[in-house]
């Protein structure tokens, strides 16, 4: 299948604008790039957003509910922004949990956790279960379905979901129903064909990937923890049932 158009389009863009890549500039350049784009087109409407603070393992931490139009109570998707854990945040991802409301017509709650590299695995991942961990304790607050409480994310928010649901198993709870993994990360840099064939010239490379890892990890062998790398998990078994969205020329792609 050959490439989208459109997708080609913002290709053609970013390479006529000549950046540098990420390895080549400081993390603090390198969000304020990331941070300035506009993901996920323009921002709709929902019924009410609220801003809280929160208290996870490192400290306090931001979330963001947003609500969607109806009475209620309604599902709930405990949401974690991609960025290769070390940029993003609740602004980069807002017109994201706004769709995502407006289309499943559930409470979507954005997590701010803490990224890496001043925050290193596995930091993100505990900050991300205790999120859905209060989310779960907080139900009638925000007007959510107990019973009905998803996690989901973006690239290494994929990853972050995944890692959540098996810590949720794990840990005796919460009980999740649901994953959303949108082109997740899954492995510590493997070895398969996405990566040689779409490692390079579609945005996100293979030296992208190796710094990201870089700044995550403390050292190669935490990439064989289940809640680093969700493939090297030996026992899947009372997960809940996960949507893995994929994309042809990522090279994310086979590891999803």
């Amino acid at each position: 299948m050959p490439l989208d158009t459109q997708a080609q389009a913002v290709l053609d863009t970013m390479a006529a604008a000549n950046l540098l890549p990420y390895e080549q500039i400081s993390v603090e350049e390198a969000r304020a790039r990331y941070n300035a784009s506009q993901l996920g087109g323009a921002p709709e409407p929902v019924a009410k957003i609220e801003d809280r603070q929160i208290d996870g393992p490192e400290g306090p931490m931001r979330i963001r509910i947003y609500t969607p139009q109806g009475m209620g109570p309604f599902p709930a998707l405990v949401y974690f922004h991609g960025g290769g854990w070390v940029f993003g945040n609740l602004e980069s991802h807002d017109a994201i949990c706004r769709a995502l409301t407006n289309a499943a017509n559930c409470i979507v709650v954005a997590v701010d956790y803490h990224l890496a590299p001043e925050y290193k695995f596995p930091v993100p991942a505990e900050d991300c279960y205790a999120a859905t961990q209060w989310v779960a304790s907080n139900t009638a607050a925000i007007n959510a379905d107990q019973t009905r409480i998803a996690v989901g994310g973006d690239s290494a928010g994929g990853n972050l979901a995944a890692a959540v649901s098996q810590m949720a198993r794990d840990r005796g709870g919460p009980n999740l129903v649901y994953q959303l993994l949108i082109y997740p990360v899954t492995d510590y840099m493997p070895d398969l064909p996405s990566y040689r064939e779409n490692g390079e010239g579609y945005y996100l490379t293979r030296a992208d990937m190796t710094w990201f890892w870089n700044h995550y990890l403390g050292n190669e062998a935490e990439g064989k923890n289940p809640y680093a790398s969700p493939l090297q998990a030996t026992n899947l078994n009372g997960l809940p049932p996960a949507m893995v969205i994929t994309a042809g020329y990522d090279p994310l792609r086979d590891e999803g």
